[in-house]
């Protein structure tokens, strides 16, 4: 089988989408990808046959990915939530087209248009938005990581900080670390100049502080790790809710607010109780390899 990616490129947008693409590689199917130049270093290192359809730099257009499609032919389009016309051009040329969701089912107003049809979801089904309710896929959110160093460890608890690759700016984080800085605790803090293995780090850390995103939201929970969140936009708002409700986490109110909050799920066991609530049930998830298997017989 011929599968075809396609993804915004970004790493919160392109990196859910390696795992599926990669357990697809190894059971024999010829995957392409298409996206940005910015995600191809990490693609073509691990076989997935990157392109750039068109001009493109961020989100893909009609025009873009047509003549792709008549050139790749591929038996199966899985499209981002951030490429809606990849989605849609798929299906008006009658390729077989699945969505593939980074998280929660976003909220209206974020500068995205919600996706209505079949989708591979990687959101642990008690965090999903109860309104969403197209036909889904369930597929276990496996952490990806691009190749980096690990800091040693240096104290017995270790905080991870990180506010992503867009939302995060040198005045939050220096807000944030300087109050973790007092707490008892090893502080490893993502910055844009350094690039870290997110994915080992957050399975060492005892709290990850960050924005929200859904990748760093979902891998910590994957990890049984309780967090502390200060969304900054996008879909954020509505995972830090989530991730309350579910008393995973804690929503500070600022960035100087945020070393009571992780001293408090440091010493507060209820937190990371819960955590490992949902990661016992993303274990349960389907992995890639068992979803991977399943697509031929979805097509």
């Amino acid at each position: 089988m011929r599968v075809l990616f396609a993804g915004m490129a970004t790493v919160g947008h392109t990196y859910p989408l390696i795992p599926l693409a990669l357990a697809l590689r190894d059971a024999g199917h010829e995957v392409h990808f298409a996206v940005g130049d910015e995600m191809h270093p990490e693609l073509n290192r691990l076989g997935l046959r990157p392109f750039r359809p068109g001009l493109v730099f961020g989100e893909i257009f009609a025009e873009d990915i047509a003549p792709e499609l008549e050139r790749v032919l591929p038996d199966l389009v899985i499209s981002g939530w951030a490429v809606p016309e990849v989605f849609r051009e798929a299906r008006r040329r009658a390729f077989p087209v699945l969505w593939h969701g980074f998280g929660r089912m976003f909220p209206d107003g974020i500068g995205l248009a919600r996706p209505v049809g079949r989708h591979l979801d990687i959101c642990p089904p008690s965090l999903q938005d109860k309104d969403f309710l197209d036909e889904r896929i369930l597929l276990r959110p496996v952490p990806h990581s691009a190749p980096g160093e690990v800091p040693e460890r240096t104290h017995e608890k270790l905080i991870y900080l990180t506010f992503g690759t867009v939302f995060g700016s040198e005045d939050l984080l220096t807000k944030a670390a300087a109050g973790l800085v007092r707490l008892d605790a090893q502080v490893v803090v993502a910055t844009p100049q350094k690039w870290l293995p997110q994915a080992e780090v957050i399975k060492q850390a005892d709290v990850v502080v960050h924005h929200g995103g859904s990748g760093t939201m979902l891998t910590a929970l994957a990890n049984g790790v309780p967090q502390v969140v200060l969304p900054q936009g996008a879909d954020q708002f509505g995972n830090a809710t989530a991730l309350v409700a579910k008393g995973a986490g804690v929503r500070a109110v600022s960035a100087e607010a945020i070393a009571e909050s992780a001293r408090l799920l440091l010493v507060d066991g209820s937190y990371r109780e819960a955590a490992g609530q949902v990661a016992e049930e993303i274990r349960h998830m389907p992995s890639p390899k068992e979803v991977a298997d399943s697509l031929q017989d979805v097509v």
